[in-house]
């Protein structure tokens, strides 16, 4: 690939545009994983509470994400993507002025942050629908690396909570919101393409076809995966290694940085070496890190206080590791996936992403819920482990059920390596 027929191909400036909304939009999504922790430091609530409310934007955000893409394809991208920023900076303002005295109102909240997450609906599409068949796995492996943003997230909101007070983080996040608000408005457009107003009938006509579900399926696993791990990864390094609160959110960074990174070289692998194979071996990847995970031990407790990035034992060092290589093939599978979609569904791009996207976050909240349920119910976090791996396998079976048909059928229409 010549990066200056990639140029030509296409609108940089709308995929720049949506990778900055994607990103920002992202980091807010996630937002409550690091700073649960400190919101709720005098709320009597359980850890599996946690698990729960820090699961809430995500299932929200799957919920959303039909609706703004539903929206998209009626009204154009753009104009949905600047109204479900304004909503976003909205709840952020009044969670920030106002403050969030109990469990409910953290809960409603968090449902606000999933129009947030919701944007994924709406980034995506708007940049593929610029590119050829060619480049739509680098194209939306770019737009897709805008979850790069849990990375900031992770990284300065703790630090934030600790130096200012978690309402004030709240409030600092509205400044890089408020300047993507604005580049977004001004560089991004919707594609010169006609668009279909979604009706009942498109999501019946999508959801009554076996391949759709194949995707929703492998997107559960990848970016559900991705996105349920950067939401309970501060919570399950606080209780599983005794770390602080800013510690775990570095560590978080540093594992769901390589996730975001490698999206788009998922994509681009899939681009050379089709979609298929390259799932099959990221769902092996998948599976046997999760496998590992599930019988990692509980790090040793300090005598006082909590363990910091300079001390903590040898033992969280080696889960980060564990953790990275799994969120990399993670990562990498959403670019995969991702470049086998357009290919299939290009007519309906916008609805597929909508109903692809749900499956992830609805992927996402099953993990954060299941490791929260599993920790309350046996005091550890291997059941919940398990129970992905096991999905992964299962991913793994579904790929080699279909690859020969999908190859001979819409593959070889495709004019793309499948």
């Amino acid at each position: 690939m010549k990066l200056q027929d990639f140029r030509k191909a296409g609108h940089w400036p709308t995929l720049l545009a949506a990778f900055l909304y994607f990103d920002f939009s992202f980091m807010v999504w996630v937002t409550l994983g690091p700073l649960v922790v400190y919101i709720t430091r005098d709320l009597p609530i359980s850890l599996d509470e946690k698990f729960t409310i820090v699961a809430t934007p995500v299932l929200a955000g799957a919920v959303f994400r039909i609706l703004l893409g539903s929206l998209a394809d009626h009204f154009g991208a753009k104009r949905t993507g600047l109204c479900a920023q304004l909503v976003v900076m909205s709840a952020i303002t009044v969670a920030w002025l106002v403050g969030l005295p109990s469990v409910i109102a953290i809960q409603i909240f968090g449902v606000a942050l999933g129009v947030a997450g919701a944007s994924f609906a709406v980034a995506l599409p708007q940049a593929s629908r610029w590119y050829p068949p060619q480049y739509q796995g680098i194209v939306m492996g770019i737009a897709g690396a805008g979850n790069i943003g849990v990375v900031i997230d992770s990284l300065t909101v703790p630090w934030l909570a600790e130096t200012l007070g978690w309402r004030n983080a709240l409030g600092c996040l509205l400044i890089p919101l408020g300047i993507t608000f604005a580049i977004y408005a001004l560089l991004a457009k919707d594609a010169p393409v006609a668009r279909k107003p979604v009706t009942f009938e498109n999501y019946k006509a999508l959801l009554s076809d076996p391949d759709s579900w194949w995707f929703m399926f492998f997107y559960s696993i990848t970016f559900g995966g991705f996105v349920g791990l950067a939401n309970a990864l501060p919570l399950y390094f606080t209780a599983q290694y005794h770390v602080s609160g800013i510690a775990a959110g570095m560590m978080a960074a540093l594992v769901v940085l390589f996730g975001s990174c490698f999206r788009p070289v998922g994509g681009f692998v899939a681009d050379r070496i089709g979609g298929i194979r390259t799932l099959q071996i990221l769902f092996v990847v998948v599976s046997l890190a999760y496998l590992a995970m599930a019988f990692m031990p509980e790090g040793p407790a300090p005598l006082q206080g909590d363990w910091t990035l300079a001390t903590m034992p040898g033992i969280a060092w080696s889960s980060v590791l564990l953790f990275c290589a799994g969120v990399l093939a993670l990562g990498m599978g959403n670019g995969a996936v991702f470049q086998l979609i357009p290919q299939r569904f290009r007519a309906e791009i916008g609805v597929m992403t909508g109903l692809v996207g749900c499956a992830g976050g609805v992927g996402g909240f099953f993990l954060a819920k299941t490791l929260g349920t599993s920790h309350a119910l046996t005091g550890l976090f291997t059941d919940g482990f398990l129970a992905f791996a096991g999905l992964a396998l299962l991913g793994f079976g579904g790929l080699i059920s279909v690859k020969k048909r999908w190859r001979t059928t819409w593959g070889a229409a495709s004019g793309a390596t499948i």
